[in-house]
């Protein structure tokens, strides 16, 4: 199954998949979506996430038929008055782009936000998140707008994004939703409830802290949260000379230097 992408001006991206839904046969494709993006946005002191298009005019479509697929879009005049550009009505999309939009998105097709750390002089520290995967394409950091301008290379082209990003001073607040474009539901992750662990007397944790492993196989090994559901917790550990990720309940973990 290959990934192409049909280009459509801006702003109409969900008009275009909502008519092939309609119109196309479902044999022709498999997956039809927009890539989205969260952006943090802090007004009167608090915190919103916003979900925008990551590539606007961009609508991409998975297919092991591309010719037929291609023909068939291609006689729907409704479509083709929608396309930007005749040249560029359908192009493919490289292996190593799919594979670099997979690492960095969700299933629902968001790139979430990503957390990230700073020293005194604010030098990038740490990294989780979709960023991770593309520390070195940034080519401007905006602390105060809670972004990262990242260059990619997407069908062929270099091109810029901006990659959500939360600080330290965030991830104690309530991250609520402001303007979402992506017809998708809200995630668990930004719905922080400190009340009800406390009350039942368990440890509470947010992305960010540094912890310890206090009991099991991994005892003793230092490393960060960066994903809290329910009792468990996903942190990030060096093990075995690379990052990884291990999940573990919380019970077991305490906060360094507590």
């Amino acid at each position: 199954m290959r990934w192409y992408v049909l280009q459509t001006r801006t702003g109409e991206e969900e008009k275009v998949i909502g008519l092939i839904q309609k119109i196309v046969p479902s044999y022709l494709y498999e997956e039809c979506f927009v890539v989205y993006h969260e952006q943090l946005w802090r007004r009167q002191q608090k915190n919103f996430v916003h979900v925008k298009r990551a590539f606007p005019g961009y609508v991409f479509i998975t297919s092991k038929e591309p010719e037929a697929l291609f023909f068939c879009l291609k006689q729907i005049p409704a479509m083709s008055k929608m396309m930007a550009d005749d040249e560029s009505f359908f192009l493919t999309v490289e292996k190593e782009e799919e594979a670099f939009l997979k690492r960095i998105m969700s299933d629902d097709h968001v790139i979430r936000l990503s957390y990230l750390s700073t020293d005194e002089k604010g030098n990038i520290r740490q990294v989780t998140g979709p960023l991770k995967a593309c520390v070195t394409g940034i080519v401007r950091c905006r602390f105060g707008k809670r972004h990262v301008i990242v260059r990619l290379r997407i069908l062929g082209e270099e091109k810029t994004v901006l990659l959500g990003i939360v600080l330290d001073e965030d991830i104690r607040q309530e991250l609520r939703y402001g303007k979402v474009e992506a017809p998708i539901q809200v995630p668990e992750q930004y719905r922080i409830h400190e009340e009800p662990e406390a009350k039942k007397g368990l440890p509470v944790f947010f992305p960010g802290n540094s912890v310890v492993v206090i009991s099991g196989a991994f005892e003793g090994m230092p490393g960060v949260v960066y994903e809290v559901k329910n009792h468990m917790v996903k942190v990030g550990v060096y093990l075995l000379g690379q990052n990884m990720t291990i999940e573990i309940p919380a019970e077991i973990l305490r906060k360094r230097g507590c």
